[in-house]
Protein backbone atom coordinates (compact mmCIF):
# COMPACT_ATOMS: atom_id res chain seq x y z
CA UNK A 1 0.00 0.00 0.00
CA UNK A 2 3.05 2.37 0.92
CA UNK A 3 4.04 1.54 -2.55
CA UNK A 4 1.07 2.59 -3.92
CA UNK A 5 1.27 6.17 -2.34
CA UNK A 6 4.96 6.56 -3.21
CA UNK A 7 3.92 6.03 -7.13
CA UNK A 8 1.83 8.94 -7.73
CA UNK A 9 3.83 10.84 -5.04
CA UNK A 10 4.91 14.20 -7.04
CA UNK A 11 9.35 13.64 -7.16
CA UNK A 12 9.77 17.29 -6.88
CA UNK A 13 8.48 19.70 -4.02
CA UNK A 14 8.30 23.23 -5.92
CA UNK A 15 8.07 26.25 -3.91
CA UNK A 16 7.35 29.51 -5.15
CA UNK A 17 8.88 32.65 -2.77
CA UNK A 18 8.15 36.31 -3.26
CA UNK A 19 11.20 38.86 -2.50
CA UNK A 20 9.24 40.91 -0.16
CA UNK A 21 7.24 38.13 1.28
CA UNK A 22 7.49 38.81 4.98
CA UNK A 23 6.79 42.50 4.79
CA UNK A 24 4.38 42.74 1.45
CA UNK A 25 0.45 42.96 3.23
CA UNK A 26 -1.57 39.55 3.12
CA UNK A 27 -4.84 39.49 2.66
CA UNK A 28 -7.78 36.57 2.83
CA UNK A 29 -8.28 34.54 -0.45
CA UNK A 30 -11.55 32.29 -0.47
CA UNK A 31 -10.01 29.30 -2.37
CA UNK A 32 -12.32 26.56 -4.58
CA UNK A 33 -12.33 24.55 -1.78
CA UNK A 34 -14.53 27.25 0.74
CA UNK A 35 -11.56 27.46 2.87
CA UNK A 36 -9.24 30.86 2.93
CA UNK A 37 -5.85 31.53 2.95
CA UNK A 38 -3.30 34.45 3.11
CA UNK A 39 -2.35 35.47 0.07
CA UNK A 40 0.32 38.57 -0.96
CA UNK A 41 -1.80 42.09 -2.60
CA UNK A 42 -0.46 43.76 -5.33
CA UNK A 43 -1.79 46.65 -7.36
CA UNK A 44 -1.30 47.28 -11.37
CA UNK A 45 2.07 48.40 -12.57
CA UNK A 46 3.55 46.76 -9.83
CA UNK A 47 6.75 44.62 -10.24
CA UNK A 48 6.90 40.76 -9.14
CA UNK A 49 9.61 39.68 -7.78
CA UNK A 50 10.88 36.16 -6.15
CA UNK A 51 12.38 32.67 -6.31
CA UNK A 52 11.24 29.41 -7.23
CA UNK A 53 12.91 26.60 -5.05
CA UNK A 54 12.50 23.00 -6.56
CA UNK A 55 13.81 19.76 -4.20
CA UNK A 56 13.60 16.80 -5.68
CA UNK A 57 12.55 13.98 -3.42
CA UNK A 58 15.68 12.35 -1.07
CA UNK A 59 17.48 9.89 -3.71
CA UNK A 60 15.21 10.86 -6.90
CA UNK A 61 16.62 12.04 -10.06
CA UNK A 62 13.97 14.50 -12.31
CA UNK A 63 14.26 14.34 -15.76
CA UNK A 64 12.85 17.15 -17.50
CA UNK A 65 12.39 19.38 -20.76
CA UNK A 66 12.98 22.83 -19.31
CA UNK A 67 11.45 24.49 -16.21
CA UNK A 68 9.51 27.97 -17.01
CA UNK A 69 7.28 30.46 -14.24
CA UNK A 70 4.54 31.97 -15.35
CA UNK A 71 2.29 34.77 -14.27
CA UNK A 72 -1.33 34.50 -15.27
CA UNK A 73 -4.70 36.32 -15.18
CA UNK A 74 -7.73 34.36 -15.55
CA UNK A 75 -11.74 34.23 -15.46
CA UNK A 76 -13.52 31.39 -14.87
CA UNK A 77 -17.15 31.48 -15.58
CA UNK A 78 -18.26 28.68 -13.22
CA UNK A 79 -21.06 27.54 -16.14
CA UNK A 80 -18.13 26.77 -18.23
CA UNK A 81 -16.06 25.81 -15.15
CA UNK A 82 -12.53 24.47 -16.01
CA UNK A 83 -11.97 27.12 -18.86
CA UNK A 84 -10.32 29.95 -17.70
CA UNK A 85 -10.24 32.94 -20.27
CA UNK A 86 -6.14 34.15 -19.90
CA UNK A 87 -6.26 37.86 -19.81
CA UNK A 88 -2.61 38.17 -18.84
CA UNK A 89 0.13 35.87 -19.59
CA UNK A 90 3.45 36.31 -19.22
CA UNK A 91 6.58 33.45 -19.05
CA UNK A 92 9.81 33.46 -17.71
CA UNK A 93 12.15 30.39 -19.34
CA UNK A 94 13.88 29.12 -16.06
CA UNK A 95 16.43 26.18 -16.99
CA UNK A 96 16.98 24.75 -20.27
CA UNK A 97 16.32 20.93 -20.98
CA UNK A 98 18.38 18.68 -18.11
CA UNK A 99 18.05 16.39 -15.01
CA UNK A 100 18.07 17.81 -11.44
CA UNK A 101 19.73 15.95 -8.43
CA UNK A 102 19.47 18.34 -5.80
CA UNK A 103 17.72 21.86 -4.62
CA UNK A 104 17.85 24.29 -7.42
CA UNK A 105 17.09 27.73 -6.89
CA UNK A 106 15.58 29.96 -9.78
CA UNK A 107 15.18 33.73 -9.76
CA UNK A 108 12.46 35.64 -11.09
CA UNK A 109 11.01 38.69 -11.94
CA UNK A 110 8.23 40.14 -13.97
CA UNK A 111 8.73 43.98 -14.16
CA UNK A 112 5.90 46.41 -13.94
CA UNK A 113 3.09 44.30 -14.58
CA UNK A 114 -0.30 45.41 -16.26
CA UNK A 115 -3.07 43.92 -13.90
CA UNK A 116 -6.17 46.64 -15.01
CA UNK A 117 -8.82 43.70 -13.07
CA UNK A 118 -9.41 43.25 -9.58
CA UNK A 119 -9.44 39.89 -8.13
CA UNK A 120 -12.91 39.09 -7.81
CA UNK A 121 -14.38 35.84 -6.08
CA UNK A 122 -18.85 35.68 -7.63
CA UNK A 123 -21.48 34.11 -7.49
CA UNK A 124 -20.90 32.74 -10.88
CA UNK A 125 -17.23 33.76 -11.77
CA UNK A 126 -14.03 34.49 -10.50
CA UNK A 127 -11.35 36.50 -11.51
CA UNK A 128 -8.02 35.36 -10.34
CA UNK A 129 -4.32 36.01 -10.82
CA UNK A 130 -1.84 32.87 -10.38
CA UNK A 131 2.26 32.49 -10.70
CA UNK A 132 2.54 28.72 -12.66
CA UNK A 133 5.52 27.02 -12.21
CA UNK A 134 6.01 24.04 -14.66
CA UNK A 135 8.36 21.15 -14.43
CA UNK A 136 7.85 19.98 -18.50
CA UNK A 137 8.71 16.17 -18.67
CA UNK A 138 8.47 14.02 -22.21
CA UNK A 139 7.03 10.42 -20.98
CA UNK A 140 5.35 11.55 -17.85
CA UNK A 141 3.08 14.02 -16.27
CA UNK A 142 4.58 17.58 -15.76
CA UNK A 143 5.09 18.67 -12.26
CA UNK A 144 3.01 22.21 -11.64
CA UNK A 145 2.46 24.39 -8.82
CA UNK A 146 0.22 27.37 -8.43
CA UNK A 147 0.93 30.32 -6.19
CA UNK A 148 -2.40 32.68 -5.73
CA UNK A 149 -1.59 36.40 -5.06
CA UNK A 150 -4.69 39.03 -4.68
CA UNK A 151 -5.18 42.55 -7.32
CA UNK A 152 -6.36 45.71 -6.11
CA UNK A 153 -6.59 48.65 -7.66
CA UNK A 154 -7.45 52.36 -6.10
CA UNK A 155 -9.65 55.18 -7.56
CA UNK A 156 -8.92 58.54 -6.62
CA UNK A 157 -12.35 60.29 -5.67
CA UNK A 158 -14.83 61.52 -8.54
CA UNK A 159 -14.65 65.41 -9.32
CA UNK A 160 -18.43 65.19 -9.87
CA UNK A 161 -20.74 63.48 -7.52
CA UNK A 162 -24.09 64.50 -8.02
CA UNK A 163 -26.73 63.81 -5.13
CA UNK A 164 -29.93 61.26 -6.01
CA UNK A 165 -33.22 62.78 -5.88
CA UNK A 166 -36.13 60.95 -6.98
CA UNK A 167 -39.79 60.76 -6.16
CA UNK A 168 -42.08 57.56 -5.68
CA UNK A 169 -45.67 57.38 -6.51
CA UNK A 170 -48.95 55.28 -6.26
CA UNK A 171 -51.53 57.83 -7.82
CA UNK A 172 -54.02 59.38 -4.97
CA UNK A 173 -52.20 56.53 -2.31
CA UNK A 174 -49.15 57.32 -1.76
CA UNK A 175 -45.87 59.65 -2.71
CA UNK A 176 -42.51 59.52 -1.54
CA UNK A 177 -39.53 61.94 -2.59
CA UNK A 178 -35.73 61.16 -1.73
CA UNK A 179 -32.81 62.17 -1.62
CA UNK A 180 -29.39 60.60 -0.92
CA UNK A 181 -26.20 63.02 -0.29
CA UNK A 182 -24.32 61.26 -3.86
CA UNK A 183 -24.38 58.94 -6.17
CA UNK A 184 -20.99 57.58 -5.91
CA UNK A 185 -19.33 56.02 -2.59
CA UNK A 186 -15.83 54.20 -1.42
CA UNK A 187 -16.16 50.91 -0.13
CA UNK A 188 -16.08 52.79 3.75
CA UNK A 189 -18.41 55.11 2.82
CA UNK A 190 -21.73 56.11 4.73
CA UNK A 191 -24.70 56.99 3.05
CA UNK A 192 -26.76 59.79 4.15
CA UNK A 193 -29.95 60.71 3.00
CA UNK A 194 -33.96 61.75 3.63
CA UNK A 195 -37.50 60.07 2.79
CA UNK A 196 -40.36 62.99 2.98
CA UNK A 197 -44.07 61.96 3.04
CA UNK A 198 -45.78 63.89 1.16
CA UNK A 199 -49.02 62.01 0.32
CA UNK A 200 -50.19 59.16 2.89
CA UNK A 201 -53.49 57.42 1.70
CA UNK A 202 -52.40 53.61 2.59
CA UNK A 203 -51.19 52.26 5.73
CA UNK A 204 -47.48 51.81 5.68
CA UNK A 205 -46.24 49.26 8.23
CA UNK A 206 -42.28 49.58 8.06
CA UNK A 207 -39.72 50.69 5.50
CA UNK A 208 -36.73 48.62 4.94
CA UNK A 209 -33.22 49.89 2.24
CA UNK A 210 -31.43 47.42 1.30
CA UNK A 211 -28.11 47.06 -1.01
CA UNK A 212 -28.13 44.82 -3.47
CA UNK A 213 -25.43 43.77 -5.20
CA UNK A 214 -25.91 42.25 -9.38
CA UNK A 215 -24.24 40.36 -11.07
CA UNK A 216 -24.26 39.58 -15.02
CA UNK A 217 -22.02 37.18 -16.70
CA UNK A 218 -22.26 35.87 -20.33
CA UNK A 219 -24.02 38.42 -23.70
CA UNK A 220 -26.91 38.14 -25.28
CA UNK A 221 -29.14 34.78 -24.79
CA UNK A 222 -26.94 33.69 -22.93
CA UNK A 223 -26.65 36.73 -19.96
CA UNK A 224 -26.96 35.37 -16.43
CA UNK A 225 -27.88 37.65 -13.67
CA UNK A 226 -27.69 36.83 -9.75
CA UNK A 227 -28.82 39.50 -7.39
CA UNK A 228 -27.88 39.05 -3.56
CA UNK A 229 -29.36 41.35 -0.97
CA UNK A 230 -25.80 42.43 0.93
CA UNK A 231 -27.83 44.02 3.79
CA UNK A 232 -30.98 45.55 5.17
CA UNK A 233 -31.32 48.28 7.11
CA UNK A 234 -34.42 49.52 8.73
CA UNK A 235 -35.95 52.97 8.16
CA UNK A 236 -38.91 53.08 10.00
CA UNK A 237 -41.63 50.73 12.26
CA UNK A 238 -44.68 52.40 12.39
CA UNK A 239 -47.39 54.17 10.04
CA UNK A 240 -45.96 57.42 8.57
CA UNK A 241 -48.08 60.47 8.64
CA UNK A 242 -48.17 63.39 5.82
CA UNK A 243 -45.08 65.68 5.73
CA UNK A 244 -43.32 63.23 8.01
CA UNK A 245 -39.70 63.00 7.34
CA UNK A 246 -37.24 60.05 7.74
CA UNK A 247 -33.29 60.39 8.05
CA UNK A 248 -31.21 57.59 6.24
CA UNK A 249 -27.66 56.63 7.64
CA UNK A 250 -26.45 53.77 6.20
CA UNK A 251 -22.57 52.26 7.11
CA UNK A 252 -20.95 50.82 4.51
CA UNK A 253 -18.04 49.42 5.95
CA UNK A 254 -19.69 46.16 7.68
CA UNK A 255 -20.35 44.36 4.41
CA UNK A 256 -18.65 42.91 2.43
CA UNK A 257 -18.26 45.40 -0.88
CA UNK A 258 -16.23 45.34 -3.85
CA UNK A 259 -15.84 48.15 -6.65
CA UNK A 260 -18.53 48.51 -9.44
CA UNK A 261 -17.16 46.63 -12.09
CA UNK A 262 -18.26 47.15 -15.81
CA UNK A 263 -17.49 44.73 -18.59
CA UNK A 264 -14.97 43.33 -17.50
CA UNK A 265 -12.63 41.69 -20.59
CA UNK A 266 -16.71 41.48 -21.83
CA UNK A 267 -16.95 38.58 -19.39
CA UNK A 268 -18.97 40.15 -16.39
CA UNK A 269 -20.51 43.11 -14.25
CA UNK A 270 -20.99 43.93 -11.22
CA UNK A 271 -23.66 46.80 -9.94
CA UNK A 272 -24.97 47.73 -6.81
CA UNK A 273 -27.88 49.09 -5.92
CA UNK A 274 -29.90 50.95 -3.12
CA UNK A 275 -33.20 49.31 -3.14
CA UNK A 276 -36.10 51.26 -0.59
CA UNK A 277 -38.53 48.78 0.22
CA UNK A 278 -42.19 49.64 2.02
CA UNK A 279 -44.85 47.00 3.64
CA UNK A 280 -48.04 47.95 4.04
CA UNK A 281 -50.75 46.38 6.68
CA UNK A 282 -51.92 43.70 3.93
CA UNK A 283 -48.10 42.66 3.38
CA UNK A 284 -47.82 44.52 0.04
CA UNK A 285 -44.52 45.48 -0.71
CA UNK A 286 -43.64 48.64 -2.92
CA UNK A 287 -40.14 49.29 -4.26
CA UNK A 288 -38.09 51.69 -5.93
CA UNK A 289 -33.92 50.96 -6.72
CA UNK A 290 -31.64 53.09 -7.48
CA UNK A 291 -28.03 51.92 -8.56
CA UNK A 292 -25.34 54.12 -7.03
CA UNK A 293 -21.32 53.84 -8.11
CA UNK A 294 -18.98 51.35 -5.32
CA UNK A 295 -14.98 52.67 -5.71
CA UNK A 296 -11.58 51.85 -3.78
CA UNK A 297 -10.00 54.58 -2.15
CA UNK A 298 -6.29 54.79 -1.51
CA UNK A 299 -6.28 54.15 2.24
CA UNK A 300 -8.85 51.05 2.26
Amino acid sequence: MNYLIGAFKSPCHISINFVDGRTRKQVQLKKENGQTAMVPLFRSQESIVGEVVLEPIQGKKVEHTGVKIELLGQIELYLDRGNFYDFTSLVRELDVPGDIYGKKNYPFEFSTVEMPYETYNGVNVRLRYILKVTISRSYVSNIVECQDFVVRNFTPPPSINNSIKMEVGIEDCLHIEFEYNKSKYHLKDVIIGKIYFLLVRIKIKNMELEIRRRESTGSGANTYVETETLAKFELMDGAPVRGESIPVRLFLSPYELTPTYRNTNNKFSVKYYLNLVLVDEEDRRYFKQQEIIIYRPESS
